[in-house]
């Protein structure tokens, strides 16, 4: 299997990779992270600048038309800097459910404004507190928690028990009567927030099959999380492996200690466990057999897993209790793994899936 890139993918990962080492530096990202609105609409700006944010936007609405391959190189620069700013919510996730189960009208609407930065959209989907979101007379009540970056939103989609029984996808344009988002900071230093509707206007934009496009649009979305943590556990490792060579006890560098080595050697295996899982799981996530695509996904999902889970820990281990400092980026490398492995499924959910998936197979 070639898992070579092109010129032009090499390109854009080269592109992403200096803007993270010139315009994103972990001084700016603590700048960012304590401000009010905890990510930046300069940096957001700047990306659709470079062209990023029109990646998984179609050509005929002025993107780039690229795939999964190209998300996993995106996301995987991202990673190492730690991005804060809602990327995989707005710019992979939101495009993908956009363009599978809008209008044409809808799209022209709103996919050309992601792809240039103007708009943000994200999904609300996963419900809370037995207290889903339903469809009243045309409005909506019921509530969505934890939903991501839903604060800086300029549009919700907002997944709702229909009055026929189904799953239909609606808009919601934030600030309107009846829409309430309480946002807050996660633990990785990302964004969230809780969503409260309350016969809140809302129009459907779906014709049928919302549940099965929005388990596409996440399925794709999982992948590039996927990317995003090989690309931290990439800049994880190498940091413990420049640390080991500098950090001196007993007159000698630790990463002379068999021990230590040993313990590196697991992390190098486990990384590049990951990289291959997560390259695999860009190539299935469009997959159009469902049972197929998500054994593969949840394949993915528990190496990588394991491997946040093991890198993250062993890491910080090996600095000792600087490790954990805030003033130390391998802090957040590991806060961020840590949230990582529980998004989208755990190690655990996605080993059960993969179970029952093969099961089915």
């Amino acid at each position: 299997m070639n898992f070579d890139f092109s010129e032009d993918q090499r390109a854009l990962a080269d592109t992403v990779q200096r803007f993270i080492a010139r315009d994103y530096s972990f001084e700016k990202r603590r700048a960012i992270r304590d401000s009010a609105a905890g990510w930046s609409r300069d940096v957001w700006q700047a990306l659709a600048d470079l062209g990023v944010l029109a990646v998984n936007v179609d050509e005929d609405y002025g993107g780039l038309g690229c795939g999964p391959q190209e998300t996993g190189l995106v996301m995987s620069a991202f990673g190492a800097g730690l991005l804060l700013e809602p990327y995989l919510a707005a710019a992979v996730i939101a495009p993908a459910l956009i363009r599978r189960v809008a209008s044409a009208d809808f799209q022209e609407q709103w996919l050309p404004n992601i792809a240039t930065g103007e708009s943000i959209v994200v999904l609300a989907h996963h419900d809370a507190r037995n207290e889903p979101v339903t469809e009243l007379t045309g409005n909506l009540t019921g509530r969505k928690a934890v939903v991501a970056h839903g604060g800086c939103a300029d549009l919700l989609l907002v997944s709702a028990q229909t009055a026929q029984g189904n799953t239909g996808l609606f808009a919601v344009m934030p600030g309107t009567e009846g829409v309430s988002l309480r946002d807050y900071p996660t633990l990785d230093g990302q964004r969230a927030a809780d969503l409260v509707l309350s016969n809140a206007p809302a129009t459907r934009i779906d014709a049928g099959g919302a549940q099965d496009a929005i388990d596409a649009a996440l399925d794709i979305g999982l992948a590039a999380l996927c990317s995003e943590a090989v690309g931290i556990m990439e800049a994880t490792v190498a940091a413990t492996t420049d640390y080991l060579k500098t950090r001196q006890q007993f007159g000698q560098p630790i990463g002379r200690f068999q021990a230590l080595q040993h313990r590196m050697a697991d992390m190098l295996m486990h990384m590049e466990q990951a990289r291959s899982m997560g390259y695999l799981a860009a190539m299935h996530c469009t997959n159009q057999d469902k049972t197929a695509r998500q054994r593969t996904l949840s394949a993915a999902k528990v190496t990588i897993g394991q491997a946040c889970r093991f890198i993250a820990q062993n890491a910080v281990q090996l600095h000792g209790g600087m490790g954990m400092t805030d003033e130390l980026i391998l802090s957040h490398w590991f806060k961020r793994l840590t949230a990582i492995e529980m998004t989208f499924g755990d190690t655990d959910m996605h080993l059960q899936r993969f179970a029952r998936l093969s099961r089915i197979a």
